[in-house]
């Protein structure tokens, strides 16, 4: 058996957006370049098509039908859709516009993105940026972001990668905490020392977390820390409120927007941590992508030319 649809012309689906929202055929002539007449047998013909009626007629112009009212909603929101599609298809050859959902980690994200993003939003005022900040990388394939900032490099094949920064992690404190317990003096100090360490359960972007409690130390002996977090960022608060001592990246040793820490025993190097921005395959020709992706390589230079250590 063979089931026959109804199919709509989207011609006269566009003629009947413009008459609705105009109210009446006069007013939709302007926008659609088209006489009253041809406007009217348009939408009759749309009307026969679908064998209900799509306006109520009166002296005073149109007004939707329940059935036309239905019809509206639903063009309207495909019209919005393709218009939305043409403009992402096309920013490619024009000045960078559309959604740009940003996923990067919770430390790195609110410590030293969130501390630029708003040039990058004065630049780009067409550009609609969300920030995701989530220690657990979203799947960039199934378009669960547009980008990432990733702190290991991604092993699927079908997405670009570039390196964009090498951060060192070094030792940190907070002025309180030194003025009471001291400023350690050599790596061995650190053992009359409050230290701040991830925890357990951390999922981390380095492989030696334990090397400020080993450091120093004899193999197979470690340091009892104060306190384990799961993550970066709480550990930076515990130290900027002046609990311990930890190692976190130098990036974040500067940008507290304030008060800052104080870097300590600076021959102690901890681990490196390397960033990558991460996209699609099919975002390569993306210029909303090539702008952040300039912006934030140019944003690391301005901390090198200012002699700032990543």
């Amino acid at each position: 058996m063979v089931v026959r649809t109804t199919s709509m012309d989207w011609d006269k689906l566009r003629v009947f957006y413009a008459v609705a929202e105009a109210g009446s055929f006069t007013h939709a002539c302007t926008s659609l370049n088209l006489s009253q007449s041809a406007i009217s047998r348009q939408v009759s013909t749309l009307e026969n098509s679908l064998k209900v009626p799509l306006f109520h007629r009166h002296a005073r112009g149109l007004k939707l039908t329940e059935q036309g009212e239905l019809l509206f909603t639903t063009v309207q929101d495909v019209f919005s859709k393709l218009s939305m599609t043409q403009a992402r298809i096309g920013e490619s050859k024009k000045r960078p516009q559309g959604p740009l959902k940003i996923n990067t980690a919770v430390g790195f994200g609110s410590i030293w993105l969130t501390s630029r993003i708003k040039e990058f939003i004065n630049r780009y005022p067409d550009i609609d940026v969300s920030l995701v900040l989530d220690d657990s990388d979203l799947d960039l394939s199934m378009r669960e972001a547009d980008v990432a900032i990733r702190l290991t490099r991604p092993t699927q094949p079908d997405l670009i990668q570039k390196h964009i920064l090498t951060a060192q992690y070094s030792v940190f404190a907070s002025p309180e905490y030194l003025e009471t317990h001291g400023i350690p003096k050599s790596v061995s100090d650190l053992d009359a020392h409050s230290l701040i360490v991830y925890g357990d359960d951390a999922k981390l972007p380095v492989g030696d977390w334990k090397w400020l409690l080993e450091a120093g130390m004899p193999v197979g002996i470690k340091r009892k820390p104060i306190l384990r977090v799961n993550s970066i960022y709480g550990i930076f608060r515990a130290v900027q409120n002046g609990l311990g001592i930890a190692g976190l990246p130098n990036y974040i040793g500067r940008e507290i927007g304030g008060k800052r820490l104080v870097k300590i025993l600076p021959e102690l190097q901890g681990p490196k941590l390397d960033f990558y921005i991460v996209y699609p395959m099919e975002m390569r020709n993306s210029k909303r992508i090539a702008v952040l992706r300039d912006f934030l390589i140019d944003q690391m230079k301005l901390d090198r030319d200012k002699q700032v250590t990543l």
